[in-house]
């Protein structure tokens, strides 16, 4: 192949808490043998999935892909962020060009049932109450999927060239100093409160929630921005689709699909 989009995952924050081996064995030795694939049939340019978690304990905020990342707080991050380790490896070991992608709170249609937007959805039209956790206190750089996959779709044409040198680095870009390799924050730069998701979906629905307020769950992270600077100076695109708008299409799709 000329170009290789790799998504697959072991996703989820509170699962790899569960069942940490189930994380190892698909982001780690399944992206593994991705790698070793592409050093055998070289494509043009690789893509991997990667994850706002990776920033991990940071609180500067927005985030940005200069920032140091080292201390991630669940061990779903922990894989994302050595699959990039990994990949930056073989990137500069054999010359394959990758991007990586950190992907923000992504939902929409065909999105994973685990997800907030699922059970909310769900639990307010079967009358049962949702959970909220950390009593609501949460932001999160809600990502509508069409505006991720047009970000992808460009980022494929921007295959990372190994620099020169280190003047050759523009600033605010991530570059490798040794290697094809960089990390692209894919987000809407627009941090929501759970509370307003919460609205919006209600508004969608007509119908008002029944709130559970519950504490803070282990290996989460009270907040997450992107700064999508770099994403837009690589494609000259940045989403930008409005939560109200996103869970909109959201709640028509869902309707649809289990014809409730």
């Amino acid at each position: 192949p000329d170009v290789v989009v790799h998504l697959a995952a072991q996703a989820g924050v509170r699962y790899s808490i569960d069942n940490p081996r189930s994380y190892l064995e698909s982001n780690l030795v399944g992206t593994f043998e991705l790698l070793e694939a592409a050093r055998a049939h070289p494509p043009q340019h690789m893509l991997l999935a990667s994850t706002s978690s990776a920033y991990g304990a940071n609180t500067e905020m927005p985030y940005r892909e200069t920032m140091k990342a080292d201390h991630q707080m669940s061990f779903y991050a922990a894989t994302k962020k050595a699959s990039e380790a990994m990949a930056h490896s073989y990137a500069h070991l054999f010359g394959l060009p990758v991007t990586m992608f950190r992907f923000f709170t992504v939902y929409g249609p065909w999105g994973r049932p685990d997800m907030a937007l699922f059970k909310f959805t769900r639990a307010m039209l079967a009358g049962e109450k949702i959970d909220v956790y950390n009593h609501g206190e949460m932001m999160r750089d809600f990502t509508y999927v069409e505006d991720l996959v047009e970000a992808v779709r460009r980022l494929i044409d921007t295959p990372p060239v190994r620099p020169t040198a280190a003047e050759d680095i523009a600033e605010g870009d991530s570059l490798s100093p040794v290697a094809p390799w960089r990390v692209v924050n894919i987000g809407n730069s627009q941090p929501v409160q759970l509370g307003d998701m919460i609205a919006a979906i209600e508004d969608a629905l007509g119908i008002k929630a029944k709130r559970n307020f519950m504490p803070m769950q282990p290996g989460d992270v009270p907040a997450t921005w992107a700064d999508a600077e770099l994403l837009r100076s690589l494609t000259g695109y940045v989403p930008g689709t409005d939560i109200r708008e996103g869970v909109r299409r959201f709640v028509a799709w869902y309707r649809d699909y289990y014809q409730i």
